[in-house]
């Protein structure tokens, strides 16, 4: 399985906190260790048959996410958004980076900027869509 990060995005219905150079995915919420982008990368990491994960980011936010990754020593495939498209491009260009990767790849989208606390449910339920997902191949 190959985790897509949704990452782009200029967080303005958080400003004045999260602005267009370091949106809410890349700052730490308080009383959280990381960044929301960071934490998303750390709950894919107790999953099985996991692969490198694809990181899809504007162009502008490269080296944050960049940065990011080093912290947490998390490998990834940056796809560089020229322009912000929302969320169905970007997840069209990491759909064919994944069919170029993988014959027949099986993706987890997610979104870059979501708190998730309850990781063990959150794990449990990419279990049964792993399953549902190959029962249809």
């Amino acid at each position: 399985m190959i985790p897509v990060v949704i990452s782009g995005g200029v967080g303005s219905r958080l400003w004045p906190v999260s602005r267009a150079l370091l949106p809410k995915q890349y700052i730490e919420i308080p009383g959280m260790v990381g960044s929301l982008f960071q934490n998303t990368l750390e709950r894919v990491k107790g999953l099985d048959g996991v692969a490198e994960p694809i990181v899809v980011c504007s162009e502008e936010h490269r080296f944050v996410v960049a940065e990011q990754l080093r912290q947490i020593g998390v490998g990834a495939q940056l796809l560089l958004e020229p322009y912000g498209r929302n969320t169905a491009p970007a997840i069209a260009l990491a759909a064919m980076e994944a069919m170029a990767l993988s014959e027949d790849p099986l993706s987890l989208v997610l979104p870059a900027d979501h708190l998730i606390e309850d990781t063990a449910s959150l794990h449990r339920a990419i279990g049964i869509a792993r399953t549902l997902a190959m029962s249809s191949r």
